[in-house]
């Protein structure tokens, strides 16, 4: 009998675990289609794209040489918000900005004052590296407003 409640209790745990079905407000994730679709390539690289699908999500990007580009992308997200993210991509990474993204929250005085302790007589270690510490620094007071 214990045996039994083992299965039984393994079988519905491996079905909760299963990956669920995205419902989004068009409908299955799985059962979108493409409304609309455009792009353009360039013989120097450059190039844009914009799309659309039957569940809410609407995506474009431009680049003016094939390596750097900028674009934005929308969604629906599962409490009914369109959520909207700006971006530009370059050597320097993907960069998003939007209203929803996490903010950092203001550093603790103590952590900010041990950083600052830490510049004031840096380490003799030669991979230390002052530039990163002050970009954080610099970084971390700004979460002060």
């Amino acid at each position: 009998m214990y045996s039994k409640l083992v299965v039984l209790s393994a079988l519905v745990a491996i079905s909760l675990a299963a990956p669920q079905k995205r419902f989004t407000p068009g409908g299955l994730e799985s059962q979108a289609v493409i409304l609309s679709q455009d792009q353009n390539l360039e013989p120097n690289g450059a190039y844009n794209y914009r799309y659309e699908t039957s569940n809410g999500i609407s995506a474009q990007q431009t680049s003016y040489d094939g390596a750097n580009g900028a674009g934005e992308y929308s969604y629906t997200g599962p409490d009914g918000v369109q959520y909207r993210v700006v971006y530009s991509a370059d050597t320097y990474g993907f960069q998003p900005q939007g209203a929803h993204l996490p903010v950092e929250p203001p550093v603790p005085d103590h952590v900010l004052k041990g950083l600052e302790d830490i510049r004031r007589s840096p380490p003799k270690d030669p991979e230390f590296n002052l530039a990163s510490l002050d970009a954080t620094i610099a970084r971390l007071r700004n979460t002060l407003g």
